[in-house]
């Protein structure tokens, strides 16, 4: 991921333990429904880190597709069964591409969101 200003140090971490704590719950294998929904978890983190970091709105996007990538890196291959793995690794760059795309759009919905609900807990664990 792109580095940040030295605030954004509890971010990072924040995102690199998020991905570390799905590798492991979901070492069993997980669902599209599953790997969608930390998705979503993941990109409320990013924007509740992000909002009060003094960097324009394009870095901060690029920054969270780039956590996007890493967590598709890390864990969209324990969704696809073992017999379809020749199947997936021939369409592994389009969907990965697609989910990216798709992480983008849904940033913009998350962003409304996390600035619609008062009070949310941001990652130092206080209320706004």
């Amino acid at each position: 991921m792109p580095s940040l200003p030295v605030p954004a140090e509890q971010l990072q971490q924040a995102v690199a333990a998020f991905i570390v704590s799905a590798r492991a719950k979901f070492a069993g294998g997980l669902t599209v429904a599953e790997f969608g929904s930390m998705v979503v978890e993941l990109l409320r983190l990013c924007v509740a880190g992000l909002e009060s970091l003094p960097t324009d709105g394009a870095a901060k996007k690029a920054w969270a597709i780039e956590a996007v990538a890493v967590l598709f890196d890390s864990v969209a291959d324990l969704c696809v069964p073992t017999l379809l793995k020749p199947v997936w690794w021939l369409i592994r760059p389009a969907v990965r591409a697609l989910v990216l795309s798709a992480a983008g759009g849904a940033l913009e919905q998350v962003l409304t969101l996390v600035r619609a609900v008062p009070g949310h807990v941001s990652i130092k664990g206080g209320k706004r």
